[in-house]
Order: structure tokens, then sequence, then C-alpha cells
């Protein structure tokens, strides 16, 4: 897998330990970009010093219940993703808008105690996401589309089709869960799908039980 100018083959291509970016409803996936803007003078300085290192960081949920830990932090979802940082462009305004690319999966092992205003952690990597087409044959495309394209009709959205259709299976499963808007406890129910086929199901799922929603409440509105 390239991300960036960087190769991760295996455990050995991955730090152990890695600093964090807790974000509520953001999902990362392996092979997925997400752009970032970056304004707190702690994440900028995380930001700087992972440059100077291995230019990786770990997306991650705050604890989907909302609770917090003694000093006021949130606490944390298990699972992330690693992000590369591949560019960055700084603002007149003191911000940083960086990208990162997804590369793999990771589950906290131990946060550390750090004297860093960021918090790192000990990290067991998926490395099975360093295949990122891993199951991909066994995606249902069909099924995922029609449940795709009945939620655009749905909001009156349209999407470049021609791109859709040249996608392979595991950029789309990824890409569609990524700009899916859907709330924080779907998008950490698609992070920790076992594989690209459960993540696509997932998806899917979600994505019926929105239009059923919607159908419900319009419903209600007409009585």
């Amino acid at each position: 897998m390239q991300a960036g100018n960087a190769y991760y083959r295996g455990p050995k291509d991955l730090p152990s330990t890695i600093p964090l970016f807790p974000l509520a409803a953001a999902l990362l996936l392996p092979g997925g970009r997400m752009p970032l803007n970056v304004f707190e003078p702690r994440y900028l300085q995380m930001v700087d010093e992972t440059l100077a290192g291995s230019r990786l960081i770990g997306m991650i949920q705050p604890s989907l219940d909302g609770s917090l830990r003694d000093d006021g932090e949130p606490e944390l979802c298990q699972v992330g993703c690693i992000g590369r940082i591949t560019s960055l462009a700084e603002t007149g305004d003191g911000r940083y808008l960086i990208s990162l690319q997804g590369v793999c999966r990771f589950r906290v092992s131990e946060e550390l105690a750090v004297k860093t205003p960021f918090r790192q952690c000990r990290i067991a990597p998926f490395t099975c996401d360093l295949d990122e087409e891993l199951g991909a044959k066994e995606v249902n495309r069909p099924a995922l589309l029609k449940a795709f394209r009945a939620y655009l009709e749905a909001n009156g959205l349209d999407a470049d089709w021609d791109s859709v259709s040249r996608a392979e299976n595991g950029t789309l499963v990824n890409a569609l869960s990524m700009m899916a808007p859907y709330g924080p406890a779907e998008k950490q129910a698609l992070l920790e799908a076992a594989d690209l086929k459960t993540r696509a199901d997932t998806l899917i799922a979600i994505t019926e039980m929105a239009l059923a929603r919607a159908d419900d409440d319009f419903g209600a509105g007409l009585q």
C-alpha cells in the first residue's frame, strides 16, 4: 500500500505509538482522504512534531457515551484509523489545512502518560487493512449502489456516476462510508466492521433505516 511517499507493508513499517486527534463524527478509513482544519494550539504543535517524524496521526472518536476522564478530557473509543499527512497549507490566521490519507485501523492498547499537550497511545494496528482490496470480491456492489442511489434521490442529490462505476469495490465502500452523513455511532460501526463486505452490508442497512425513517416522518406529516 502506498501513502504519499511511504510504503506500509506490515507492522514493522508502522510506529508502536502515535499522537491522537479525537474528533466526533469524523471517519477516516484505509485508503481514504480526509481534509482537516487544525486551529487548536495543541494540535498545531502535534502537526509540527508529526511532520518532523513519521507524519502519522491517529484519528479517533471520543467515547460514544460522552464519558469524561478526571481531567475533563473525553474518554476515547477503542478503535481509530492511522492517517498520514500528505499535504499541508498554512493560512494567514495561524491555522493548518492538512490532508490525511488513511493507512490502517488501530486498536488502542494503552494511552500513555505524556508531557505533550496532545494525547498519545500505544497501538495494535489492523495489518489486514494494508491489503485495501481484501474481501472486496464479496461486496454486494449492486445492493450498495441501489441504496446509495435511493439515498441521493430522496435527498435531491446527484453523483458522478462515471467515477462511481469505475471505482474498485474497496475504494467505493470506504469512500461512500466516509461521505455518508451519519452520526458518531454509525460512523464507529462502519469503522469497526470486520471487513469490506461487512462494512458494505452495514452501510446498506444504515442507509435503508435512514430512508425508512424519512418515509415514516413524511407519512406522519401528511396525517
